[in-house]
């Protein structure tokens, strides 16, 4: 196999841990592949991916880049258009290929946190979502594959989740949106007696969660993973909630990125051992 190169690009991208992943992964599978971080932002993306070469194998997008790479792709998968954002661009005989492993990657974390409607004898429960952004549509698109329709998503402001409210028309789901994040009381009690919560915002954002009424059984996803554990993690925890922190996410979603680069499928007990001892390394 001829040497390749792949690349993770956002803005920030400094804190990324991507490399890390697909690095060992590479080193793991004997693969002559270098991957690299690029800071990048929705301005810069079309001209970054015009000027790659044919050695390029594909390309990992963090934030803010999910929503714009459909507009850079040539094709795009059913469900990453369904979604309406992408975190994954691969070169193929019609182009760049966007697709969105972050389904994979929440589906899998939950899955084998327990959740889902196999868990339960069939019944799928009742999810909160918090936030609105790229990651939070695939949050709806997960908790549809784990039978999980009872859903409402927790917003800062109601009038910035018409992207959102798109993606879950096209998703073939009707989550409520509840505009009440600003507001600790109301919030906290949306929260109450949910049996899965995700949480899609930025660190900080949900720190005033943390001592919401958090109870044995709900299942807390908190894509934020530095520095950990969160705040709202935290508190879940005290409650008894089952955590599940972004790390796992982030394992699953990049071993199904590695597959889709190189046509193998990713090693995940190698990559896991990386990213711990990275996180380690970090503190």
């Amino acid at each position: 196999m001829r040497s390749f190169r792949a690349a993770v690009l956002g803005s920030p991208i400094a804190h990324s841990l991507s490399p890390v992943l697909h690095r060992a992964a590479y080193a793991a599978l004997g693969l002559p592949g270098s991957y690299d971080a690029h800071e990048v932002d929705e301005a810069g993306l079309p001209s970054f991916v015009a000027a790659l070469g044919p050695e390029w194998a594909g390309l990992s997008l963090t934030m803010p880049l999910k929503r714009v790479a459909l507009e850079v792709a040539d094709t795009v998968t059913d469900s990453a258009a369904a979604i309406g954002a992408a975190n994954t661009l691969v070169p193929g005989p019609d182009g760049w290929r966007a697709s969105n492993t972050d389904v994979t990657g929440l589906v899998v974390a939950l899955r084998r946190a327990g959740s889902g409607a196999a868990s339960r004898g069939g019944t799928g429960g009742r999810a909160v979502v918090l936030g609105a952004g790229g990651t939070a549509q695939a949050a709806l698109a997960a908790l549809g594959e784990l039978g999980i329709e009872d859903v409402t998503v927790v917003v800062r402001d109601a009038g910035r989740a018409g992207e959102l409210r798109a993606a879950a028309e096209r998703l073939g789901v009707s989550p409520a949106i509840a505009p009440v994040l600003t507001d600790d009381v109301a919030a906290a009690t949306v929260l109450a007696g949910a049996d899965v919560v995700i949480s899609t915002l930025p660190a900080g954002a949900a720190d005033e969660l943390a001592g919401a009424h958090w109870r044995p059984g709900t299942t807390l996803l908190d894509a934020v993973y530095a520095p950990w554990p969160t705040a709202i993690a935290a508190g879940a925890a005290a409650g008894g909630a089952t955590i599940v922190s972004g790390l796992e996410m982030l394992l699953q979603q990049a071993v199904a990125q590695v597959e889709l680069m190189t046509g193998y499928p990713g090693p995940e007990a190698a990559m896991r051992a990386a990213l711990d001892e990275a996180v380690l390394a970090r503190g």
